[in-house]
């Protein structure tokens, strides 16, 4: 390391994807259990993703609800979550989700960009971080294609 150089001592990541449908569309399907149910969360989700809001997701391939705090939400444009962290991954036990949704081409299309940050820059935090940024990029694709083609992409995938 460089003189220059601080340690790395904590772990993010950021996904992107570009959605052929309008910021609101793609905010509501993400924030929508129902739809949520349909290309994410397999086993279903409980609860709008609103502020303040406890909700919980559940999934064929990782069963047991997951419980997820919703710490904001702004309508079309924001949703930034906790939940719980894999034991050792980070002291607070829980990381931090971003989802930001942009317009692009006069609203035609919607940039996604899901950011996940909370792990030590240990071995335990990096196992965690890089699977859970498999997790979202998959998320990012089974949502696409279910946004725009009505498609699920999870159905027999994992299970």
């Amino acid at each position: 390391m460089s003189e220059n150089e601080t340690p790395l001592s904590t772990l993010s990541f950021s996904v992107s994807g570009r959605v052929g449908r309008p910021r609101a569309e793609v905010y509501e399907a993400v924030a929508d259990p129902a739809q949520l149910s349909r290309y994410f969360t397999t086993g279903g989700a409980r609860g709008r993703l609103e502020a303040g809001a406890d909700v919980s997701w559940d999934f064929a391939d990782f069963p047991g609800r997951f419980p997820v705090t919703v710490v904001e939400a702004v309508p079309h444009e924001s949703i930034v979550i906790e939940w719980d962290a894999a034991p050792g991954s980070n002291e607070s036990g829980r990381t931090r989700t971003t989802f930001a949704f942009s317009s692009i081409d006069d609203d035609t299309r919607t940039l996604v960009t899901i950011t996940e940050e909370s792990w030590n820059a240990t071995g335990a935090g990096a196992k965690s971080a890089f699977g859970n940024c498999e997790g979202w990029t998959g998320m990012l694709a089974a949502m696409k294609v279910w946004v725009e083609h009505g498609i699920n992409l999870r159905e027999g995938f994992y299970a």
